[in-house]
């Protein structure tokens, strides 16, 4: 059986609600987490931002994005 988790993980881009999901936080402080420097979050119009999963995975697994 597949989880909500596999399912975000296995698409190119997922939106602020599934990277809340997917990181356990609230949706609030995911909006605040795609307006940090260097997070890789594209606005693509005033009220929609994605976030590419291999860039998000790249972000997460550097040393340097955890202070």
């Amino acid at each position: 059986m597949r989880t909500a988790k596999t399912e975000m993980e296995n698409k190119a881009a997922i939106n602020v609600h599934e990277l809340a999901a997917m990181l356990g936080i609230s949706v609030p402080r995911a909006y605040d987490l795609t307006k940090r420097a260097g997070f890789p979050a594209i606005r693509v119009s005033e009220r929609r931002i994605i976030i590419p999963t291999e860039a998000l995975n790249r972000w997460l697994n550097d040393p340097a994005n955890m202070g």
